[in-house]
């Protein structure tokens, strides 16, 4: 049997590209994670961190927002399977934006270690 002929890199990429662009577009959440990036790296250049903390930060960023599409991939085929309110709809949803909130919460507590000192310093105290 013959294989499907797979899309050209290029277009795979794109593709990808528009799906990002969507979720940057269309949830607010991820609309808020930007905004939080943003900030991030506006504190990192004034506070002028070590290369580490900024892997650390990309890393958090990645995380976070790719764990955003996850879910709104998951919650966009749960829409599309059904609009009933069923247990498994709603633990798929549920469990996907839980995903999304403990990644933000453990990105938001290692900011707090990456700037706390640094805002502590810069302030003399």
């Amino acid at each position: 049997m013959k294989q499907p002929k797979k899309a050209p890199i290029l277009k795979s990429f794109g593709y990808a590209f528009e799906g990002i662009f969507a979720g940057i577009k269309k949830e607010r959440n991820m609309k808020i994670h930007c905004t939080m990036m943003v900030l991030v790296v506006a504190a990192g250049l004034f506070f002028q961190i070590s290369s580490v903390k900024w892997c650390l930060c990309f890393i958090l960023f990645g995380l976070v927002m790719a764990l955003e599409l996850v879910n709104t991939a998951v919650e966009a085929v749960v829409d599309l399977v059904t609009e009933e309110k069923k247990p498994l709809a709603k633990l798929a949803k549920d469990t996907a934006a839980g995903a999304v909130l403990i990644a933000a919460m453990m990105a938001a507590a290692a900011g707090c270690v990456i700037f706390i000192p640094e805002l502590l310093e810069w302030m003399h105290l």
